[in-house]
C-alpha cells in the first residue's frame, strides 16, 4: 500500500512538472536589440512614435485649452498642425499606404 502511494505521488509530481514546464521556461527572444530591425520595421517604429507624440501633444493642448492656460487664438493656431501630424502618421501606418509607397518606389 505504501509503495502504491509513493508511486502515485511520484507520478503526480512528474505530471505536474511536465505540464508546468512550458510556463516555467522563459522564451528566448530572437533579439532584444533595436539595431536588428529591418528598414520597414524601423520606419514603422518611427511612424508609431510620431503618431504617439502628436496625439500626446494634442491631448495636452486640449487640456491646457480647457483649463484656460491656452487662449482660443493660440489653440486654433496649434491644433491644425498637430492634427495634420497625427493624421499623416496614421495614414502612413495603414497597410494600404505601405503597399502604395512600395509601388511608387519600384516604379510602374
Amino acid at each position: 500500500m505504501t509503495l502504491a502511494l509513493i508511486l502515485a505521488a511520484v507520478l503526480a509530481v512528474v505530471a505536474v512538472v511536465f505540464v508546468a514546464r512550458p510556463f516555467l521556461l522563459e522564451p528566448a527572444p530572437r533579439s532584444d536589440r533595436l539595431d536588428d530591425l529591418g528598414e520597414a520595421d524601423r520606419r514603422r517604429l518611427e511612424l508609431v512614435e510620431e503618431r504617439d507624440r502628436a496625439l500626446a501633444a494634442l491631448k495636452e493642448l486640449e487640456f491646457d485649452h480647457r483649463t484656460g492656460k491656452v487662449t482660443d487664438a493660440d489653440y486654433r493656431t496649434q491644433v491644425g498642425t498637430l492634427r495634420r501630424r497625427a493624421a499623416d502618421a496614421l495614414k502612413a501606418l495603414e497597410p494600404r499606404a505601405e503597399a502604395r509607397h512600395e509601388r511608387v518606389r519600384s516604379g510602374p
